[in-house]
């Protein structure tokens, strides 16, 4: 074959090539992430009234607030839970189906829909956890956001999402602090308003 042929081979080859090399990786699927996003899907639709439960940090910002999450949209890959503290609803707590994991954002708003200086903050799962339970540690992104907010403490934070037939429970903890929500999925109530900057 002369080299005019063997690079015309080449270079019809090159398409091929480029699709095979442009193939999706599969993505990774464990039972116990699938489940507990499951979980909490089959609440779609539905609103709960929770409580705080624990809050070792003087004076909470929640106390005295009726706190309503919302299993507002849910889809295959992600879950949109509002979570309101009074009047305000600001928080939406996004869980996603990542391909090697799931994810927890807060997408926090201000009032007209724009973002806050303090948005979208959370973290990836970095084991299987459990059916019931999953463990959201903070990804490098947050850990950059507090440091930059003047918060470096928040570094250590992991958040944590507890799934069962009664109830749900939402927990933040680090070194020195916790804090958790629990929510009465027995008794769903009416719908909230749309969270801040959602249709």
């Amino acid at each position: 074959m002369t080299i005019r042929k063997y690079l015309i081979a080449v270079i019809l080859s090159l398409p091929m090539a480029a699709t095979l090399l442009a193939a999706e990786a599969p993505l990774v699927s464990i039972k116990t992430h699938d489940d507990f996003f499951n979980n909490i899907s089959k609440h779609c639709g539905k609103a709960f009234e929770g409580k705080v439960t624990i809050d070792n940090a003087a004076g909470g910002s929640f106390s005295n607030k009726k706190l309503v999450m919302h299993v507002r949209k849910c889809t295959d890959s992600q879950l949109q839970v509002p979570f309101h503290v009074g009047d305000d609803a600001s928080r939406t707590w996004i869980i996603t189906k990542t391909g090697s994991g799931l994810s927890l954002k807060h997408d926090h708003r201000q009032k007209d829909g724009s973002n806050d200086k303090s948005t979208m903050y959370g973290g990836h799962t970095n084991g299987a956890g459990w059916s019931e339970m999953q463990s959201f540690p903070a990804d490098q992104y947050s850990k950059e956001l507090f440091v930059e907010q003047g918060i470096p403490q928040s570094v250590g934070n992991t958040w944590q999402m507890y799934i069962y037939p009664e109830k749900f429970t939402y927990r933040l903890i680090r070194q020195g602090r916790e804090f958790r929500v629990d929510f009465d999925l027995t008794k769903p109530i009416t719908d909230p308003i749309a969270p801040w900057g959602y249709d």
